[in-house]
Order: structure tokens, then sequence, then C-alpha cells
């Protein structure tokens, strides 16, 4: 999963983040009236917390005092790795509860995604255990957890054979931050080997 629409106690000291790729603009404007499609026909708003995204790191807790080296650990492996090709194509779900844009799974796609996870838990000792037990599926969530069973089931054949086919270029890094209501783009790594 992406996002997670359960509280959290946090330390005050702390912030959760996460990191993930985001679609050109005109992209997640699209995303976003899929996203509001399904707040008003199957009272699914959970989607609409975040912007669009493809989550490379899942949420971790991070202490704002100590940003600026997160933020630098960051910088350095961007710099360090080319922007890659992403093609988002139809729709898939974690039934009963979740329907995604699909992401392909390309092999650049899944590198930067497992040279990132080790990176950070090398460098910062940022571990999420779940998503090292099981594998990578990329997607776009635009109908979340909160969509009912009776809903996923009304919703997904609509969208089950649905065309949608997007190529972009995943040219930087974005650090979300959790406001206590939903995410926000705190700031933006480019992904940008230096000659």
């Amino acid at each position: 999963m992406s996002t997670h629409n359960k509280p959290y106690t946090l330390d005050k000291t702390k912030s959760l983040f996460f990191i993930a790729l985001l679609p050109p603009s005109e992209f997640q404007n699209h995303a976003n009236e899929i996203k509001q499609y399904f707040a008003q026909t199957y009272n699914s708003q959970g989607a609409q917390k975040s912007p669009p995204h493809i989550t490379l790191q899942p949420p971790f807790e991070w202490s704002r005092d100590n940003l600026p080296v997160l933020e630098q650990s960051l910088s350095t492996f961007g710099e360090a790795r080319l922007p890659i090709p992403v093609t988002l194509n139809g729709f898939g779900a974690f039934a009963p509860k979740v329907i995604y844009i699909k992401v392909l799974k390309t092999p650049e796609l899944l590198s930067l995604q497992a040279e990132l996870m080790a990176y950070l838990e090398k460098s910062l000792g940022i571990v999420h255990e779940v998503s090292k037990s099981r594998p990578f599926t990329p997607h776009l969530t635009v109908a979340f957890r909160d969509l009912t069973k009776k809903n996923f089931q009304l919703a997904w054949p609509e969208f089950e054979h649905r065309q949608l086919e997007y190529k972009f270029t995943g040219s930087e890094l974005a650090l979300l931050i959790h406001d206590g209501t939903q995410w926000q783009i705190y700031d933006s790594f480019p992904l940008a080997v230096r000659s």
C-alpha cells in the first residue's frame, strides 16, 4: 500500500515521510479526476489525502531536527541515478479494498526501488519490514482502503478493462510529509548522473 489512513501517535519531534515518483502535473490532474469520481460515486475519499504517486519507500518516521541528513542522503542517491522511463497501463486491484492505476514493472523501476530501499537501510537505518518480505508492486492508488467491499464489487467491473496508457520519465524523487491530515510534497531530488 502507499499511504495509511489510521491515526499515528507520533513523537512530537518526528514527522511521517515517504518517498515516491510523481507523474507530471497533466497526468496528476487526470488521476485526481479519477480519485474524485471514486469519492463521489463510491464514497472512497482516502486516495485524495495524497498527490498521485508511485511509492518507492513506504512511510517512516524521521526527526525534523535531522532533516538535513535525510535531504543530503536523497540528494546524493539521486545524483548517482539516471532518470527512468515509467509506463502507466490500465487498472489493477488489491481486492477487496484498493483500486489503482497499474505501473509496468520495468527493470529500471524495480532496480531504482530496490537500490533506494537498500541505500536508506544502510545509510540511515530506515527499514520497512513488510516491504522486504513481499515483491514490489508499483501502483498509483485511485480508490483506497475506505472503499467498502460492496462498492469495490460495483466499481471493479467498471475499471477492470478500462483503457489507460501514459508514459513519462521519472526524473526526480519526491519526499512527502504527513501534516496530520494529509500528505504534502516536502521536497524533490533530481535523478541526474553528473558527468
